[in-house]
């Protein structure tokens, strides 16, 4: 007979009152599946719309050498945050998380809108960073609690559709607010829409609860707290570091490293480093999928306005295909008959993914139509489409239900790492080749193309490698008896 893991026992009977039938909007579910979705589109509209502010208010804050210190900086603190959600979420369920994240969000939203210098409007991407990882971690749990095994992948697919009506009306709300308003009000009128999935999620997900057996209470492990702070702390040095580029910077440099390291293996699944099969390569993979990807992205909007002139409008639609064929990508993987299919889905995305990097880069050349990036972009979020949802469920089904929260953290703290020292070092590559004068942005010079050059080059090699790895995703298996 064919064995089954623990894992995928408990997982099966964790959700009691599930029948077989109905899909995510249906039944017992359609209230909380509409209410995660709310909170998704809340992330999804302020990552598109400051994405596409962002060259802007680097600019007018004089701060273009921090330009990726500033998305990095979201990252840093999203470390310590989803380890905090993911031991509050296992052992007081996911509601504390949820709103309290809702709330440190918006604060951080605030505090960049009103930023009066590039420091500042750092330090409000902190927050906003902190906010983001109690949220993103709580969702997680919501899912793997609230739904059965069967539903997951469409709601992960829900996840990617939510992005769609953001990543088309995001980049043209946003180039218009800053164009005709100014960039602060960007930041200072998403807060507004937190009532939204406060509103809709609040009272389905306590109902949730109240069907979820009792959390086996466990005492708080403040030995995780203290590792997500170094690594947090250690990722901010390497940053640090990497925007010095002077012989004093090795010094935050090798701090960064020797709290990073130690750190990250304990809060990492054993084996994560070294891609052993399983659980371990898949956490893996969400890092360096996230990492090549958005560490790309970010430049794109201050290429297309340095490089070919583009207004903001314009530029930041440059990234709306990705966000289209992201959703198309994750509803692919949740079709009927694509489990069989993780391994290679996963694999396929990453090789989409490399090639979109490498081709958008192609607009650098002034031959060569605006309109490449845009297609480019499409094939890469494809790519992502399939490979971060087919993770995303194959983590689920790896993790038992008391295991839901803390394997959720660590995939998701596999990704703020993938993004902050891929940014990082996109960062370093950037300013190092040119890419951080201010004269020439000033001046609306164009950059140095050699700059973005060494950022397109370089993250196309990190996701053939996730490609490389995506075969050991898959556990062994089990043997026939």
């Amino acid at each position: 007979m064919t064995t089954t893991s623990p894992a995928e026992t408990a997982a099966s009977r964790q959700i009691p009152d599930d029948d077989g039938t109905g899909g995510v909007l249906s039944g017992p579910w359609r209230a909380l599946t509409l209410g995660i979705v709310s909170v998704v589109l809340l992330l999804a509209f302020e990552a598109t719309a400051v994405n596409t502010a962002m060259p802007t208010a680097a600019q007018q804050l004089d701060g273009i050498g921090l330009y990726a210190f500033a998305f990095s900086a979201y990252f840093t603190t999203t470390l310590l945050a989803m380890v905090v959600s993911g031991q509050l979420c296992d052992r007081r369920g996911p509601l504390a998380p949820l709103f309290s994240g809702i709330a440190v969000f918006a604060a951080g939203l605030v505090i960049a809108g009103t930023a009066v210098n590039m420091w500042m409007f750092v330090a409000g991407r902190a927050v906003q960073g902190l906010g983001g990882g109690l949220v993103i971690v709580a969702l997680y749990v919501v899912v793997g609690r609230a739904f059965p095994e069967r539903l997951r992948p469409a709601v992960f697919a829900a996840f990617s559709a939510a992005w769609v009506l953001p990543s088309i009306l995001g980049p043209v709300i946003s180039g218009a607010v800053t164009q005709h308003l100014g960039w602060r009000w960007v930041f200072l009128a998403v807060p507004v829409l937190v009532l939204l999935p406060l509103a809709v999620m609040g009272p389905a997900l306590r109902r949730s609860e109240r069907r979820q057996p009792p959390l086996q209470v466990q005492p708080y492990d403040w030995r995780r707290t203290r590792d997500a702070a170094m690594v947090a702390v250690g990722a901010a040095l390497l940053q640090y570091a990497g925007q010095r580029l002077d012989g004093w910077s090795l010094l935050p440099a090798a701090a960064g490293v020797a709290l990073i390291g130690p750190a990250v293996l304990r809060l990492l699944p054993k084996g994560t480093l070294r891609a052993a099969r399983g659980l371990p390569t898949v956490i893996l993979l969400r890092g360096l999928a996230a990492g090549a990807f958005f560490a790309s992205e970010l430049f794109i909007p201050l290429m297309m306005q340095t490089q070919r002139g583009l207004s903001v409008t314009m530029a930041g639609l440059t990234l709306a295909p990705g966000g289209l064929s992201w959703a198309l990508g994750s509803w692919l993987q949740g079709r009927p008959g694509a489990e069989r299919h993780r391994e290679a889905m996963i694999r396929y995305g990453f090789v989409l993914t490399a090639v979109a990097i490498g081709a958008a880069a192609l607009v650098l050349f002034s031959s060569v139509p605006v309109w490449v990036t845009a297609a480019a972009w499409a094939v890469g979020g494809a790519g992502m489409g399939l490979a971060i949802a087919s993770i995303s469920v194959l983590m689920m089904k790896l993790s038992a239900p008391e295991e839901t929260g803390e394997n959720s953290a660590a995939l998701q703290l596999s990704d703020a790492l993938g993004n902050v020292l891929l940014t990082g070092l996109a960062g370093v590559l950037f300013a190092a080749l040119g890419g951080g004068a201010v004269s020439a942005v000033a001046s609306d010079a164009a950059l140095p193309a050699g700059a973005f050059a060494a950022v397109f080059l370089t993250m196309p090699v990190v996701a053939l490698a996730g490609a490389a790895l995506s075969g050991r995703a898959v556990q062994a298996r089990p043997e026939v008896r």
